[in-house]
């Protein structure tokens, strides 16, 4: 009979041990994942805060409504134009994401047509002259993946040298289309212009 009873009593506890051994186990397991989510799960990125903030303009051009998205990055004292973005070679116009510039209705650009829609907005700097992209693939992550097969249209546009230097890159926009990209001591206009009337 004691034999038994010791028996009944050991089974017991075992299964006693066991079931908590499943239950911590479990708990563990259920900590783990509720970390791995929390670890996982991030908060929507504050853009306002990047050291190159967004910024965009909009305007009325005819008939079009024109908006350009674009970062502004500063010059912190750096060569720009020849030195941070090398002469002849593809920049964002920017920093970030590529710049993009949107119109509701076709437009001219420099006299040549464009048709509605989005696109990426990238610039070859140049000393005496520099060239205008607008580029089907509107969003992209600076010109690292530019592909020229996409582009849309090119414009080629004189540089002008200002009195003042620009610290942060800055487009302007107005109602007349001409647009305005000024950094360090260079300015770039291009002129934007719709055949339709304004609706405003």
């Amino acid at each position: 009979m004691k034999n038994r009873t010791a028996k009944l009593w050991l089974a017991a506890f075992s299964a006693a041990l066991l079931l908590g051994s499943v239950q911590s186990h479990a708990q563990t397991s259920t900590t783990q994942t509720t970390t791995t989510q929390t670890q996982t799960t991030k908060a929507p990125e504050d853009k306002s805060k990047r050291p190159s903030p967004p910024a965009k303009v909009s305007a009325m051009v005819g008939a079009a409504n024109v908006t350009i998205d674009y970062s502004r990055p500063s010059m912190k004292g750096r060569k720009i134009f020849g030195g941070l973005e090398p002469y002849g070679k593809v920049w964002r116009t920017g920093a970030n994401e590529a710049t993009t510039f949107e119109t509701s209705k076709d437009v001219k650009i420099e006299g040549q047509a464009l048709p509605a829609g989005k696109y990426a907005l990238f610039t070859i700097p140049g000393e005496t002259e520099w060239t205008v992209i607008f580029n089907k693939t509107a969003d992209q992550w600076g010109a690292f993946k530019y592909d020229a097969a996409q582009d849309a249209l090119r414009v080629k546009v004189k540089p002008k040298k200002t009195a003042q230097p620009t610290e942060v890159f800055t487009i302007n926009l107005d109602k007349s289309g001409k647009v305005s990209m000024l950094w360090e001591n260079t300015e770039v206009d291009f002129t934007v212009s719709s055949a339709g009337k304004s609706t405003m």
